[in-house]
């Protein structure tokens, strides 16, 4: 059977790149671009709607007062990232499972692997409670002001609802975008957004609840969508790939973690690279004011990263798609496509915030020191905006192929081994405190971006192709097998 599948893929595949290849250039950048923003504008939005959640927050939380504010950035950028990355980095494994799955039209295994990413991510955020719990004694600890630390082990009390709700929002926008159905997120999303304004205003504003009012709405703003997500996929709308709870999803579990782990390892290594300079910040000299200006440096990063993370939702279904349905060709166009989009829109934000300096800083906030101090870290950000719109990309060619352990190799030696001593060498030994440290940590992005350059261009394709199918093929195989055993039990 699973033969009979490869073969029937692989002329079809075939057929589809013939008729494609006669087409003109432009016509085959044309429609690999519609197909593409089918998955990345919807990405893109909900990505900006998720993330204004944060800014929306911190825009409240900073008219409360600058010691809240720093702790806020803190939790947010510090806790609540190292949560996201291991979270998100192994919700990834769910992309490559599903989007391949997707490509090689064996949809009922779609809502397993659903199911089983639940479990695994799960147990994951249970083992994460503690750090929640005891925040204010490990910053301080890692040598945080002892006031900023106090506050910010308030905020990440009220932040465990957040982190459990990550469980929800990346396993099923995953599992959504796979079967490219995820306009649905989208609208979620912007329905969210508008609620979160209102309640911060209220409970904040209006009611002068202070942290818990900004906290309880930054909450429900991650929760609603979520609802709204697990109705749309569970009552209906994904019936192909939906086929109800099973006993499954808690066999064959074992693969799933271990690919889980890796997917985490890589987007871990990458999302805690600004939370180690947040960190190292955090230790210097006029501490407050650099954190507050890095953190918002970081929010208007932020909003750009959000943009190449659609773009690399997008590479990540669409490769991971094309190498189920077995084209190794279109696969390759997708990346080319893809990258060429996100980098040409890099390139106009970038000369766009480095026009604008420290002017976007009053959005944020109202200290003048804290705006000049953001006006000369501008050139950095600038910089690391134009980086940002390639190296998320390749990023998810990464995940739709499955290379998830080797690209946290490349990430190792890249941020951790080069970009972080750099920094703290330019940074302490040179005195340029933070910008130096950002300096060195850009040129381990640099570094990083080229390898990953190097590794896609000398891939062979055609192998992925097999190692693709025989994935599928192999956990079909493992689930088709368990699922006769459970209908033979249920008779």
């Amino acid at each position: 059977m699973a033969e009979d599948l490869k073969k029937k893929l692989l002329r079809t595949s075939q057929e589809e790149e013939h008729e494609e290849e006669e087409l003109p250039l432009l016509k085959r950048m044309w429609n690999e671009s519609k197909v593409m923003w089918v998955v990345a504008a919807p990405a893109i939005f909900t990505r900006f709607s998720t993330f204004g959640i944060n800014v929306i927050s911190q825009a409240f939380v900073g008219h409360i007062g600058s010691t809240e504010l720093a702790a806020f950035a803190l939790v947010f950028t510090v806790l609540i990232r190292f949560a996201n990355g291991i979270l998100l980095g192994m919700a990834s494994a769910l992309s490559t499972l599903c989007g391949q799955a997707y490509g090689a039209k064996e949809y009922g295994m779609m809502g397993v692997y659903l199911q089983r990413s639940w479990i695994v991510l799960f147990l994951t955020a249970v083992i994460l409670l503690p750090v929640f719990i005891f925040t204010s004694p490990i910053l301080t600890l890692l040598g945080q002001d002892e006031s900023i630390a106090k506050v910010a082990g308030t905020i990440s009390l009220w932040s465990i609802p957040v982190m459990f709700a990550f469980i929800v929002s990346f396993t099923c926008q995953t599992f959504l975008q796979s079967q490219s159905k995820n306009v649905i997120i989208a609208f979620l999303a912007a329905f969210s957004i508008i609620i979160h304004v209102f309640l911060s205003w209220l409970l904040t504003i209006k009611f002068n609840l202070g942290i818990a009012g900004a906290m309880t709405s930054t909450s429900l703003a991650y929760w609603i969508p979520n609802i709204g997500q697990l109705i749309f996929v569970t009552c209906g709308w994904c019936s192909d790939t939906w086929k109800g709870f099973s006993f499954l999803a808690f066999k064959e579990l074992w693969p799933v973690v271990k690919m889980s782990l890796s997917a985490g390892a890589m987007l871990c290594l990458e999302l805690w690279y600004n939370t180690i300079l947040v960190l190292l910040t955090g230790n210097m000299e006029n501490a407050e004011v650099e954190i507050d200006a890095l953190s918002i440096c970081l929010n208007i990063n932020g909003w750009e990263m959000m943009i190449s993370l659609g773009f690399m939702a997008a590479a990540s279904v669409r490769v991971a798609n094309e190498l189920g349905k077995g084209s190794a060709k279109a696969a390759k166009f997708s990346i080319v496509v893809t990258v060429l989009t996100s980098f040409t829109i890099g390139f106009f934000l970038f000369l766009f915030f480095l026009f604008f300096r420290e002017r976007l800083a009053y959005i944020f906030t109202s200290n003048k020191d804290v705006a000049a101090a953001v006006g000369d870290l501008s050139p950095l950000l600038s910089v690391s905006i134009l980086l940002n719109s390639v190296q998320p990309v390749l990023s998810g060619v990464a995940i739709g192929a499955g290379w998830q352990s080797i690209v946290a190799y490349v990430n190792i030696g890249c941020y951790y081994v080069i970009g972080i001593p750099v920094g703290v060498v330019l940074g302490n030994v040179f005195h340029l405190e933070v910008k130096g440290i950002w300096i060195g940590m850009l040129f381990g992005t640099l570094i990083q971006t080229i390898v990953l350059t190097v590794i896609t261009y000398k891939t062979n394709w055609d192998e992925q192709v097999t190692i693709a199918q025989s994935r599928v093929s192999r956990w079909s195989k493992l689930d088709s097998t368990d699922q006769e055993r459970e209908t033979k039990h249920v008779k």
